[in-house]
């Protein structure tokens, strides 16, 4: 085959690319830095001549083209499998919604249930010699989406990171419909705060003591994870290996102080393993043409038997608040919507399951609202509308800069005891009263 030949045959305009779309369409819009670019701004030109069009994607790093349009809800949806703040905004706008899902399970979706897609744009590195399109940082669950969609566009960008995986990684030539080569905009960065806050480094601290030489580590989104990374980065830890669901800038560090090695992953040996990245420039020039990495679908990456086959897995993620039963909500405000379930329950589950694995929850004692006032984490009851993130039969470790309790195994008393020891001290006398109208408080627990 000559695939320069089918290249051409296939190459076209934005502009043309996008009038295959029809009102009434499912379209999938790639995933965080795939997301289109060129095909994005000729669809904002389009969409006002279409209806009912319904979108999927996830994690915007920036505001679309199409959500700019005039009336646009009367144009389309956003169907989002996980938000970022930006999509938070689009809910308030009438354009966004939510897919509650187990992120392991997205591939599935596509491929097992009735989960439609007309059309898919996806921004992918340039064709190899092979004829492979790599989707960059973004395999996730873009080869089922490939898998079921009726027509695919790719939109060429020269400066996406080319990523080494396997099958899930790229989408080939042939599969494709129509190729866009768009403007090779720089990718999109995700930018984190650089500055560890005393809370942050007491929490990584509790955690730090926790995790033996030759772990598996899953970091999720945000300070607390990421001020762990650094830590290690500096501690005298070794032989560690990386399978995780995001890949942040937090691994790179570890990796460049030499701490990750993989040599002691009992799978996926020396391989870092990891669905989606995204963070910094450096990280994005880390990871292109690494044969070190390894990116791969969600289907495997987050399946609790890949996570539980590791041992010492060390699973390391963020929460909103938390409840005296141990219920786990990271994904809401009351009923205003944060981010989305993610991965946080998939890594949860598999880190109890493996031999030496550990999985840690963790957040601040308190945060300050939008009045000025204090406001604990740690909750009687989540709040009404509030998200179960973590069911309290799965959560292990708590952590908070005034401790750290492993709740397994305990009884109701027993977990409230332990979780109202790691509160903010002006909450605890509250917390006692509220435990003990709930019947959870007993007269010989520690006050």
């Amino acid at each position: 085959m000559d695939l320069q030949k089918v290249y051409k045959e296939k190459l076209t305009t934005a502009e043309e690319a996008v009038k295959v779309v029809q009102s009434g369409d499912w379209l999938d819009w790639g995933w965080c830095t795939g997301t289109p670019d060129a095909l994005d701004k000729a669809m904002a030109k389009r969409m006002p001549q279409l209806h009912d069009i319904k979108i999927r994607g996830g994690i915007l790093l920036k505001v679309p083209e199409i959500f700019k349009i005039e009336n646009a809800p009367e144009h389309f949806c956003w169907n989002s499998w996980h938000m970022s703040g930006i999509e938070r905004k689009a809910i308030a706008a009438g354009i966004a919604y939510y897919g509650p899902i187990r992120y392991s399970e997205l591939p599935r979706y596509y491929r097992d249930l009735d989960c439609p897609s007309d059309v898919v744009m996806i921004q992918v590195a340039p064709m190899d010699s092979r004829g492979y399109f790599s989707f960059g940082p973004n395999a996730s669950h873009l080869e089922a989406v490939c898998q079921r969609a009726k027509t695919i566009i790719v939109e060429v960008n020269e400066k996406m990171p080319y990523c080494w995986g396997g099958d899930s990684s790229a989408v080939h030539i042939t599969k494709v419909d129509m190729i866009v080569e768009g403007e090779n905009p720089d990718i999109l960065e995700m930018k984190g705060s650089d500055v560890m806050t005393e809370v942050d480094k007491k929490v990584a601290e509790y955690i730090l003591e926790e995790i033996p030489d030759g772990a598996c580590l899953q970091l999720g989104i945000g300070g607390m994870p990421n001020a762990v990374g650094k830590l290690i980065a500096e501690s005298d830890l070794k032989d560690l290996g990386v399978h995780t669901e995001m890949y942040v800038d937090a691994y790179v560090e570890m990796a460049k102080a030499g701490k990750i090695n993989g040599t002691r992953k009992n799978i996926d040996t020396n391989k870092q393993v990891y669905a989606f990245a995204a963070g910094s420039q450096e990280l994005y020039d880390y990871i292109d043409n690494n044969p070190e990495m390894y990116s791969a679908s969600v289907g495997y990456v987050n399946d609790v038997r890949t996570v539980s086959a590791l041992d010492n897995f060390m699973s390391i993620n963020n929460a909103v608040n938390i409840d005296l039963f141990g219920q786990v909500n990271a994904e809401s405000a009351g009923t205003k919507h944060i981010s989305g379930a993610g991965g946080q329950l998939d890594f949860v589950l598999g880190a109890y399951l493996s031999k030496g694995g550990k999985s840690f929850i963790c957040c601040s004692s308190t945060f300050t609202d939008k009045a000025g006032n204090l406001q604990s984490r740690i909750l009687p009851v989540l709040d009404n509308g509030s998200i179960v993130t973590d069911t309290r039969t799965n959560t292990h470790f708590v952590v908070t800069e005034f401790g750290k309790v492993n709740l397994k195994g305990l009884s109701t008393w027993q977990r409230c005891e332990k979780l109202i020891s790691i509160a903010h001290p002006e909450f605890r006398d509250q917390l006692i009263k509220d435990a003990e109208k709930m019947k959870i408080w007993r007269a010989s627990n520690k006050r």
